[in-house]
């Protein structure tokens, strides 16, 4: 919003006061709502899934819904400014609004003309002119100037924008109207803006067709008030307030902010966005911010629109550690895609005499024929600086390009980029940084054998800044998929599947004399499978019974002659990849030998719209697989024993649970997961167990606890909780409780976080955030629960 503040002697405590006040009415821009996926092109409108309830339950995450998307890797993915899709055709259709020199229609009771040719209308008076309704007691029209008094109460609304963000409502006692009952000067006149903020004057004049409204010695406040106490919550009183229906800002006159009928602050002018404002020039809500580390400080942001397709936000950000950070956020938006860049600068205390500073930057684009165009900028000076300024959790940087089309059959990708790690145990020299990767997909179904064939083609290379033997290795890889697959149903119900696999790739080795420098290698896999379905429906009950057999067979491989595992460390094993002909997650390493994939599921249907189902399954080998590293989870001749368990209710809550353990009912993993989405309470919680293996270089087990909890205390009133429990190291990692309140007319939210995690760069640290909104002065998001309001006593 842009302020005016008139020069003088106390120009300097004057421009403070503003940028208090004028941060309290913020500009509820579109500069707020971003996408965190970073991975698809959002749309202008779109709605926040944090704030829907889904329609039938669902596993809640297990991260916060505001937290940063990450890639498969583990990087984050920066922001994307949401952005226009562009329309394939323009449609311009009637408005429906009458034309300028339309007639008007009156209704009344009585309907008088006198000599001196002026109509008399009294008694239930209704007027439509141009799109707008007048309801008055009494109404004089003198035909010969055209002009009109009425006489109240009078109420002036347009039926045709009533729930939308243009809805304006006039009320006055008396008034003196011209002929398009838009402009005159009004008596004990109070406007509402979109059902928001309400203006209430002993004298209201209005011109440019209604688009000027002046309203003298006026109150405007956005809180509910009663008859019995007529002090709001919080008010604005001032000489003038002058509204501009065009530009959509509220010019103030020498206001003074009261709340609970004292005054708060002064000022010789303000301006402010109406509440149908969604971008504007102006400071934004502040934020008031205390740590451990830095102590007291204030975030004042001041947003700056550039044309409708370009913004920019400056925060400066001060407090008592002598910290002076600049953030910086800049967003534009293409015809054919958009670009954030976020950063900062500082120099505080905590490193003192150093230059600490971030810069995060992303965009999407649209090419021809279906391919996107993206790139991402992540660097920073320390990962504790990122965790200081509650910036990111972040400790890889990824910085690149990627390119991708996907159809339904055939899918193009590609990514090259630069790695940066800021863990400690993970040194830059001798973890691969530059990565490339290229991916082309395509499927078909042959017109003589039948069934779904793909043919894939990879590219992948790194390369390590080390010049180290083994240590500083560098490797690029192609390979080629062949895959053909075809189901068949057989007598009694069997649902029988035949496929077939070729696996080759040619790997060049650099900097490892464990390893040939050129390397070539074809694995060829057969698979079959047969499927029982059995099914049972019963008193509106459904029981889906299922075993399935799979049998695969490929040549047996010697563990000298694999090349360098850099993918494929990890080995998931659930009902998602229980009949998977290769498990690994990666190129490198592939499951070999004859193996068979047996498992049984059953599933409840109960028409009440509540199911429950179970997994169960296990891997059978011919011998060990040299891949897989000897006994484990999935290891030696026979696999843990996988068990698989889900409920999934009408009332939103949701259940899974998957744990694997061997003969012994020896866990050695174990997942739980919940979810519950009510109005009044969203839940989302995980356990996770697992056995310390050095294979997947894990030296102790993993016993973890993730919730995160939203319920509604009384109406107004959210609370959220968010906790990271280690019990293998007994203490917590990550706890957050945070507090919101909100009526109709203002909005605090308070927040405390403590990090436990400390090293040599890290410290524990206790943050504690204040922000304070108040309504009416721009688009306002909903938040969580409801919104607490005033009762008035009749």
């Amino acid at each position: 919003m842009a302020h005016q503040i008139r020069r003088g002697k106390r120009r300097g405590k004057t421009a403070a006061r503003a940028a208090i006040l004028a941060a309290l009415l913020p500009t509820a821009a579109f500069a707020q709502s971003l996408s965190s996926d970073g991975q698809t092109l959002p749309a202008y409108d779109a709605p926040d899934p944090f704030l829907q309830l889904p329609r039938g339950p669902a596993l809640a995450p297990t991260e916060n819904p505001d937290a940063d998307a990450r890639y498969a890797d583990g990087t984050e993915a920066a922001h994307i400014t949401d952005v226009a899709s562009r329309r394939s055709s323009v449609r311009i259709t009637d408005s429906g609004a009458p034309s300028e020199g339309s007639p008007a229609t009156l209704l009344a009771d009585q309907v008088t003309l006198d000599a001196d040719n002026r109509l008399t209308a009294s008694g239930g008076v209704v007027i439509w002119h141009q799109g707008a309704r007048l309801v008055a007691s009494r109404v004089i029209y003198d035909n010969e100037t055209g002009g009109a008094v009425i006489e109240g109460p009078i109420h002036l609304t347009e039926p045709g924008r009533a729930g939308s963000a243009d809805d304006t409502i006039l009320i006055a006692d008396s008034a003196q109207l011209e002929p398009n009952l838009q402009d005159g000067i009004l008596q004990g006149a109070r406007l509402v803006l979109a059902r928001e903020l309400q203006l209430a004057s002993r004298q209201m004049q209005r011109r440019d067709n209604g688009n000027i409204t002046r309203l003298d010695n006026v109150v405007a406040s956005s809180c509910q008030v009663c008859a019995e106490d007529p002090i709001p919550l919080w008010e604005i009183r001032a000489r003038a307030i002058t509204h501009d229906a065009t530009k959509r800002q509220l010019h103030f006159d020498h206001p003074q902010l009261r709340a609970f009928g004292m005054p708060v602050v002064s000022l010789p002018w303000l301006t402010a966005p109406d509440p149908t404002v969604d971008r504007m020039t102006g400071f934004l809500q502040p934020q008031f911010r205390t740590t451990s580390s830095l102590g007291f400080g204030i975030k004042l942001p001041y947003f700056v629109t550039l044309g409708d397709h370009a913004d920019i936000t400056i925060t400066p950000y001060v407090s008592a550690s002598r910290t002076r950070t600049l953030e910086l956020r800049y967003r534009q938006a293409f015809s054919n895609g958009a670009m954030e860049w976020n950063g900062a600068v500082t120099r505080d205390d905590i490193e003192q005499g150093e230059t600490r500073s971030y810069l995060f930057g992303a965009g999407r684009f649209e090419l021809p024929r279906g391919y996107m165009l993206g790139f991402q900028l992540q660097t920073a000076t320390d990962r504790a600086y990122l965790l200081d300024y509650d910036i990111s959790d972040a400790d890889r940087l990824w910085s690149g390009i990627t390119l991708d089309r996907v159809r339904r059959e055939h899918m193009v990708m590609a990514r090259v980029g630069k790695y940066e790690s800021l863990r400690e145990e993970e040194p830059n020299d001798t973890s691969p940084s530059l990565v490339a990767d290229a991916l082309w997909k395509r499927r078909w179904t042959p017109d003589r054998i039948g069934g779904i064939a793909s043919l894939e083609w990879s590219l992948h290379a790194h390369r390590r800044s080390s010049d180290e033997d083994i240590l500083g290795r560098d490797m690029a890889r192609g390979s080629m998929q062949l895959d053909w697959r075809r189901s068949e149903i057989l007598a009694g119900g069997l649902l029988g599947t035949i496929q077939s696999q070729v696996n080759a790739d040619i790997y060049r080795i650099n900097q490892d004399s464990e390893y040939d420098d050129w390397v070539t290698r074809a694995d060829p896999a057969l698979a079959v499978e047969l499927r029982w379905p059995l099914a049972r429906h019963s008193g509106g009950v459904t029981h889906i019974v299922e075993p399935v057999a799979q049998l695969i067979w490929s040549p047996e491989r010697e563990y000298d002659d694999e090349v360098p595992n850099e993918d494929s460390y990890l080995v998931e094993f659930d009902e998602g990849n229980l009949f998977s002909l290769n498990r690994f997650s990666g190129w490198d390493a592939r499951e070999s030998g004859l193996r068979a994939n047996l498992g049984i599921s059953w599933t409840r249907i109960d028409p009440a719209g509540w199911s429950i189902g179970l997994t169960a399954g296990r891997i059978l080998r011919s011998d060990q697989d040299p891949a897989l590293f000897g006994d484990g989870p999935v290891g030696g001749k026979s696999s843990d024993w996988l068990l698989a368990a889900h409920y999934s209710g009408s009332n939103g809550l949701a259940i899974a649970n998957r744990a694997l353990f061997d003969d012994n009912l020896s866990l050695s993993r174990n997942e739980l997961r919940l979810g519950w989405y009510q109005p009044w309470l969203q839940i989302s919680a995980g356990y996770l167990w697992l056995d310390s293996d050095l294979r997947e270089d894990r030296l102790e087990d993993v016993s973890e606890l993730t919730t995160i909890a939203g319920w509604q205390i009384t109406n107004g009133w959210w609370a959220s909780a968010e906790t990271r429990y280690d019990f293998t190291a007994n203490r917590a990692q990550k706890a957050e409780l945070g507090l919101q309140y909100r009526n109709e007319c203002v909005t605090v939210e308070m927040s405390v976080e403590r990090r436990f995690t400390s090293s040599e760069e890290l410290n524990a640290e206790t943050s504690f955030d204040l922000g304070i909104r108040l309504g009416g002065f721009g688009q306002q998001k909903a938040g969580p629960g409801t919104v607490a309001r005033r009762a008035c006593l009749r």
